[in-house]
């Protein structure tokens, strides 16, 4: 198939309206649980990240655009994110969900005795957006084979180091309640290395799907949509 029928493909409106459609509900979800958090103070600080996070991809919008896919899945790890800022991620009453539905608590079934949203969030982290990263290293950087699939799960680490970084600093300027909602250690002490453990999990998970599907298709559609992205004289 030839880069220009890849690009059309890959184009197709049916993705474009489908991302649209999330874009709108990721709006609409963030808009509702904005207006009476939990803690508002700790509301603020969880989404300080995501408003850089967006200024950054509207800055680099013309340099730069993911595919349909991968904004499909940004959206939906900012989904997640926006329910565990709402109601603080220690606090998540997923545990409520769960009893209304089946008449027993979650944790109750594993024998967790912790809330553990905000691990379901960091393994998200690296399940859901290894994929972007992956493209914008494909784009970028124009890595090929091995490295790949290594430096997506390479940065998905350094970046969960990163944040717990971040994540201690911002407990130690505001302290109180409001460092320790923010830091959501709920007393384990190897809360971060566990974090960080579980978004490397999720990043590896995502790239040996990826490299699966691509072995067995005998193409690399993220590669692709890095080519479609070029100017044509660069292709």
């Amino acid at each position: 198939m030839s880069i220009q029928a890849q690009s059309a493909a890959l184009e197709r409106p049916a993705g474009r309206t489908a991302t649209m459609i999330a874009a709108a509900a990721y709006a609409l979800l963030w808009t509702v649980l904005a207006i009476n958090p939990a803690d508002r103070s700790a509301w603020l600080l969880e989404n300080a990240l995501v408003l850089l996070l967006f200024c950054l991809l509207w800055f680099i919008r013309r340099q730069f655009r993911f595919s349909n896919a991968s904004l499909l899945l940004i959206l939906l790890f900012l989904s997640l994110h926006t329910l565990g800022s709402h109601y603080t991620y220690s606090e998540v009453p997923y545990d409520q969900w769960w009893q209304a539905l089946t008449g027993h608590t979650l944790n109750s079934v594993f024998g967790w005795e912790r809330n553990h949203y905000d691990r379901l969030v960091h393994f998200s982290y690296g399940l859901l957006l290894a994929y972007p990263i992956r493209e914008f290293f494909l784009r970028i950087v124009e890595v090929r084979g091995f490295w790949a699939y290594f430096l997506p799960l390479d940065f998905t680490l350094s970046t969960s180091a990163l944040y717990e970084l971040i994540e201690w600093g911002a407990a130690e300027v505001f302290g109180g309640d409001l460092g320790m909602h923010y830091l959501g250690t709920q007393g384990d002490i190897w809360d971060a290395h566990k974090d960080m453990g579980l978004a490397a999990l999720g990043a590896l998970l995502a790239m040996l799907t990826a490299a699966a599907i691509n072995r067995h298709a005998r193409r690399d559609i993220a590669w692709e949509w890095s080519q479609h992205m070029k100017p044509p004289a660069q292709r």
